[in-house]
């Protein structure tokens, strides 16, 4: 593994600019470039950039408590978490859902500027064939010029990892479903460009001797087997590893080549937004680590220049539903949005 102390001094170098930053920057009136009448001069908006960006998070089977909120074997769910992980990086979220006419379905992706796959259980059948047409949408997307990202969260990195891979037996069983845990970032790793690039020096440190992340799943892949897939080492970077109970390696971070696209073994939104496990770290540092990768995402996702029709937008947000509190449970969510039939409006 990498020398963190090597990977913290660099990343300090490279925002050394910090440290003078409140001598530097800190104005008076005076300085500040007020004009002659003492209001501020506000900087125009880049033109380049999105500043309403909308998410789009796909739903998964269920209703996301077992069947203990409702028994219409239709519906599907997201957790509250997701979109409010989205928010939190300054982007308003339409929600997906996975089992509506895909025709449908197609139209919203045409008001996100970018998607998130979440985590669950579905690997196969209709769930499985809907994240890989919209996954190749994506990249599709890219392709034809439009700055389109893709967050895979647990299930949603495996399933990436399936499609790209075009093998259902990738997978492996671990032993991380319900623990904190430290990312390993691996020998010769170039942060640049990742979610990571952002990260204050000292949490970045952290995140190697901490337990700043929370792990839920029970598959993912060994390095090993992972850079012997040739698609998958030629499509992916493996940016950080993690060690299950069972002091077995997998892969828990990577970022596309020539992609916006990142992959999570771990979960990016519980941290902030979830209580039901007493193993979610809540420190100030854990905080941090959701609030970077939110902010990671939305930034990435300001740079596409989709500009759909507002109406539209208004009509299909996630504002237009309503989620059903499950924490008093004690496990699991602690909110879900439930869908048990299509509502939108074109």
């Amino acid at each position: 593994m990498i020398d963190n102390n090597c990977l913290y001094k660099e990343e300090l170098n490279r925002s050394s600019s910090y440290s003078g930053l409140a001598e530097s920057t800190i104005l008076l009136s005076s300085q500040a470039g007020f004009d002659g009448s003492g209001i501020p001069v506000c900087s125009s908006p880049d033109p380049n950039l999105n500043y309403k960006p909308v998410i789009g998070i796909l739903s998964h089977p269920g209703d996301g408590a077992s069947g203990r909120l409702t028994n219409d074997t239709s519906s599907t769910y997201i957790a509250a978490s997701y979109v409010k992980f989205a928010e939190a990086g300054g982007a308003r979220v339409i929600p997906l859902i996975y089992n509506e006419p895909e025709e449908l379905l197609l139209q919203k992706l045409e008001l996100v500027n970018g998607v998130i796959f979440t985590g669950g259980w579905a690997k196969k059948y209709d769930y499985f064939e809907i994240v890989k047409k919209i996954f190749n949408r994506a990249l599709e997307r890219n392709d034809a010029g439009e700055h389109f990202p893709v967050y895979g969260i647990c299930l949603g990195f495996e399933l990436m990892s399936i499609i790209i891979s075009q093998n259902r037996d990738i997978l492996e069983r671990f032993d991380a479903e319900d623990n904190a845990s430290s990312l390993q970032f691996v020998d010769n790793v170039n942060i640049d460009g990742t979610l990571f690039q952002r990260f204050p020096p000292e949490l970045l440190k952290k995140l190697s001797t901490d337990c700043l992340v929370m792990q839920k799943h029970k598959y993912g892949i060994t390095p090993a087997n992972f850079q012997g897939n040739p698609a998958l080492s030629s499509f992916f970077e493996i940016l950080t590893t993690c060690i299950d109970e069972n002091s077995k390696t997998y892969v828990s971070t990577v970022k596309a080549k020539r992609y916006p696209i990142t992959g999570f073994q771990w979960h990016p939104e519980k941290n902030a937004f979830e209580w039901g496990s007493s193993a979610i770290p809540h420190s100030e540092d854990a905080i941090q680590v959701t609030q970077h990768a939110a902010s990671y995402l939305v930034s990435e996702a300001r740079k596409s220049l989709n500009r759909p029709p507002s109406k539209k937008v208004l009509s299909n947000l996630i504002y237009n539903y309503k989620p059903t509190y499950c924490g008093y449970a004690g496990r699991g969510y602690d909110e879900v949005y439930i869908f048990t039939q299509p509502r939108s409006r074109f």
